[in-house]
């Protein structure tokens, strides 16, 4: 599974963007879906996840109630919609599939196949 995430860019503090990850050469319908983000000098951390159904979301505390998580699965799609943006969330945001033998949707280690990533800037 290829993945393709899109949708990054520059926005003022308070502002919105929404991410989107395209998958080809495979189907996510078979995968817990997660999105991450990994700022200059610091590790990748866990932002969202999404179940295979859609239905049951998680999210990082950081932006729980601002950031919602989706997907399509018809569509080979998932989405990430950021509302409230804040300094903080500037990052490159990634995309990623879970995979089916692991439980830590929370960890990097819990998924197999990652996009190339978006960057997502947050001017005060």
């Amino acid at each position: 599974v290829q993945l393709q995430a899109s949708g990054g860019g520059l926005v003022q503090a308070g502002g919105s963007l929404r991410l989107s990850c395209a998958a080809s050469g495979g189907t996510i319908s078979g995968y817990r879906m997660g999105w991450f983000r990994q700022a200059p000098g610091k590790e990748r951390e866990f932002v969202a996840r999404v179940s295979l159904s859609g239905t049951t979301t998680r999210y990082a505390n950081s932006v729980n109630g601002r950031f919602t998580i989706s997907r399509d699965n018809p569509q080979n799609t998932v989405y990430l919609q950021m509302n409230s943006l804040k300094p903080d969330d500037t990052a490159v945001y990634y995309c990623a599939t879970g995979d089916p033998g692991s439980v830590e949707y929370y960890s990097p280690s819990g998924y197999i196949y990652w996009g190339q990533g978006t960057q997502v800037t947050v001017s005060s």
